[in-house]
């Protein structure tokens, strides 16, 4: 299993609209085979199904896999845990996921602008 680390250190979400399993497994640190049966435990991931049972996730996807991600590696707990944590506070599960947009593109706006500074 991979070694548990903070989200800190997880690489930027491009700016695509859908991303393949190998790609979340990239962002998010975490094995394809993992993202396969977290889908089944948290109701909350839901990729898209194409051709060939072809799995693309939206960007919300992605930041709900480093969320669960979180509270498993990081914050310890366990898969019903983790659920139940975030099944139970839906008013701060918007919260949370907008802060966790707006920091995320706040730190991609932040690379742009050092890649534009002569």
């Amino acid at each position: 299993m991979l070694e548990p680390s903070s989200n800190s250190e997880l690489p930027a979400i491009p700016g695509k609209r859908y991303f393949t399993i190998g790609e979340v497994s990239e962002l998010c640190t975490v094995k394809p085979h993992v993202l396969r049966y977290w889908e089944q435990e948290f109701p909350q991931i839901k990729p898209v199904k194409r051709a060939g049972n072809r799995r693309y996730y939206l960007r919300q996807d992605v930041m709900m896999i480093r969320q669960i991600r979180s509270l498993l590696y990081d914050q310890g707990y366990t898969i019903g845990g983790a659920r139940q944590h975030l099944s139970g506070d839906e008013g701060k599960k918007d919260t949370r996921r907008s802060r966790q947009i707006i920091h995320q593109l706040r730190k991609e706006l932040e690379e742009v602008m050092a890649l534009l500074e002569p």
